[in-house]
């Protein structure tokens, strides 16, 4: 529009360049003339035109623009809102503090087996490595009481506490055992000494992931074969998965000797160890062992038999 009237007042009204870029500024700005007059009739027939066309289009844009940022505002209110609303749905899930590294290892693992996850990240910038994942994300410190309720600690099943300083783990694991008791917590030690303060303070597991590390790299350097067996394992490459069932008082497996199961026969799977509801554990079990309700049972095996068990344990 300016280009326009710069044009128009130079050609209908004789006036240099400068005062035509003026004039159509005026124009368009509805500040009004005074200091520079109108010199013909075509030139007021111009004017007349272009300030008609000149306010039209400004105030068109001014309204693009608000509708835009209304329209903005209302569907990230929509979104923040339905986000809520899943959340409060929401149990049985797993919640992440921290998209770090590790965190990001953590959320990756979980997805891939199929578990509900919520993650609490103060950087916004690490949600983008994070897009596409079926995970719900909160931009929050992951140290603040609300955050963790809106990630619904209280109905969740287990937490990972995976912030980059031990301060704010220990923070995360007292926070979130006092709103929920029952809560499995495995938090992450940047420090071999901050242990023993995050067990004090709730967590349920301990994980340093500088002396794992040391031990797999010492354990590659002098047990080779153990390391690449125990890596597969991990990895579960080769279709071999480690994996725990809990059994249920109505579980065709309660209560009997494992010699009176199938589990290795039917599934091709082996029983490496049982933990008892107090803690116990009873490794390489023999067949005279007995399955009682509320146990653990530690198997090894291909995902297809481990999979069949669980359908028949469940």
């Amino acid at each position: 529009m300016l280009l326009i009237g710069t044009l128009g007042f130079r050609t209908f009204g004789g006036h240099d360049w400068l005062d035509s870029v003026y004039l159509a500024a005026q124009t368009v700005t509805t500040v009004g003339y005074g200091d520079l007059p109108i010199r013909t009739s075509a030139e007021r027939l111009f004017a007349t035109i272009y300030m008609i066309l000149g306010v039209g289009t400004v105030l068109y844009s001014l309204t693009v623009i608000a509708q835009a940022i209304v329209q903005s505002e209302l569907i990230e209110a929509f979104s923040s809102r339905r986000r809520m609303a899943h959340l409060e749905k929401l149990q049985d899930h797993h919640i992440v503090c921290g998209a770090g590294r590790v965190g990001r290892r953590v959320i990756k693992y979980l997805v891939q087996q199929g578990q509900k996850v919520v993650v609490i990240e103060s950087n916004p910038d690490r949600f983008e490595e994070l897009r596409g994942l079926d995970i719900q994300m909160i931009d929050g410190d992951a140290t603040l009481d609300a955050n963790l309720d809106q990630a619904g600690v209280a109905k969740a099943k287990g937490l990972a506490a995976c912030l980059p300083d031990d301060a704010s783990n220990v923070y995360v694991v007292l926070t979130a055992r006092g709103l929920n008791p029952a809560i499995h917590i495995v938090a992450r030690a940047v420090e071999e000494q901050a242990e023993s303060k995050l067990l004090m303070a709730g967590a349920s597991r301990v994980i340093a992931p500088t002396i794992i590390g040391g031990q797999s790299m010492a354990r590659a350097l002098i047990k080779p074969a153990i390391a690449d067996f125990m890596d597969t394992i991990v990895a579960e490459t080769h279709d071999l998965v480690f994996e725990e069932f809990a059994v249920a008082p109505q579980s065709i497996f309660s209560n009997k000797r494992l010699a009176e199961t199938n589990i290795g026969s039917s599934y091709d799977l082996i029983v490496v160890g049982i933990r008892r509801v107090g803690g116990e554990l009873v490794f390489h079990p023999s067949g005279e062992t007995r399955i009682e309700s509320g146990d653990l049972l530690l198997v090894i095996g291909r995902a297809e038999g481990v999979k069949k068990l669980s359908e028949a344990n469940s």
